[in-house]
């Protein structure tokens, strides 16, 4: 099997987006004059962060789950995640009736943590910086039968995510508009992937670009060289959903043919988003799921007519994010 073979395409993502329909929230696409005035360009702003468990995460677990046989649900399912695909994982099992094992690590914002017990999963702590999670992972997957839910790296996974972009593009579209670009949170590649292939299958001209941390910027490099790049050590950065170390072998796949580029903000504007989207959006976001804000707020759109971001997630713990108001007052 090449590949090619395993890659979703548009559409695979319309089908999902009518197997999900049922169960996940369209989420709204706002507008802001304020944004707009900043970026200068129309932001089309996806608030994907009000979606189930305040991440995007539920489109692909669930879309995996869904496709699962009743033999595979009944042995469980394993992921390994930050955070909030653990949480996707944990809801759509729990909507299934699926036991859910999910490794985690140590330092994983406690609200993630939380939230993902709350939803019945069990959850086993590894340390980031000494254990390897898809080891640990696969261990559980081979002892248990559970099947592996990954966190970016599968077709029903990306097929899933790309349902984001095709919410977002559908609104364009419905409203007469032309996307000239989209910008959307970049870790594994999953989102953006699926995001690339649904928005240019509405508007093929629209420039897809990922945003990462600057810390974290592998799929940038990766597509610069077109070569999978690794993120070097355990570099710091606020984004903790953003830390893939390097993109997914399908992911890129995709991207590397699909978007226009990769660009990076600093957790210095990253942090002016959170505040900024407090403000004036009325949103809560976790770093990672502000970056693409970040973007737009730092002049990357400027000129084009109209854009659109991905706030992809909404799970910050309430210090950090009185921290972030207190130290961000007139973003």
């Amino acid at each position: 099997m090449t590949m090619t073979d395993v890659l979703p395409t548009a559409r695979n993502i319309g089908e999902t987006h009518t197997r999900l329909r049922e169960w996940v929230i369209s989420t709204p696409v706002l507008e802001s004059d304020v944004l707009s005035l900043r970026a200068g360009s129309r932001v089309l702003i996806k608030a994907e962060s009000l979606q189930h468990t305040g991440t995007f995460k539920i489109r692909g677990a669930l879309n995996r789950l869904l496709q699962l046989s009743h033999e595979e649900r009944s042995a469980g399912v394993v992921a390994f995640s930050s955070g909030n695909h653990a949480q996707g994982v944990a809801m759509a099992s729990k909507w299934l009736g699926v036991k859910a094992t999910i490794v985690m690590p140590k330092d994983a914002p406690k609200i993630k943590q939380f939230n993902t017990r709350i939803l019945g999963a069990e959850i086993i702590l590894y340390d980031r910086y000494s254990e390897d999670r898809e080891y640990i992972a696969a261990k559980i997957a081979q002892k248990t039968g559970a099947a592996l839910v990954p966190a970016f790296d599968h077709p029903d996974i990306i097929a899933g995510q790309g349902t984001v972009g095709l919410e977002t593009a559908r609104h364009a579209y419905d409203k007469g508009l032309e996307l000239n670009a989209f910008y959307c949170p970049c870790g594994g590649g999953g989102l953006v992937a699926g995001c690339a292939l649904s928005v240019n299958s509405i508007f093929e001209k629209c420039e897809i670009y990922a945003v990462e941390p600057e810390s974290y910027d592998d799929t940038r490099r990766s597509l610069e060289s077109g070569e999978r790049q690794m993120v070097c050590g355990h570099p710091a950065t606020i984004c903790d959903a953003l830390m893939a170390p390097m993109p997914g072998a399908i992911t890129f796949a995709i991207n590397r043919e699909a978007l226009a580029g990769g660009l990076t903000v600093t957790d210095t504007q990253t942090a002016h988003a959170v505040a900024f989207a407090a403000r004036h959006l009325k949103l809560v976001l976790e770093p990672a799921g502000a970056v693409a804000l970040a973007a737009v707020l730092g002049g990357v759109a400027q000129d084009l007519d109209c854009v659109a971001i991905i706030l992809s997630g909404a799970n910050i713990d309430h210090k950090r994010f009185l921290q972030i108001l207190d130290d961000y007052p007139d973003p």
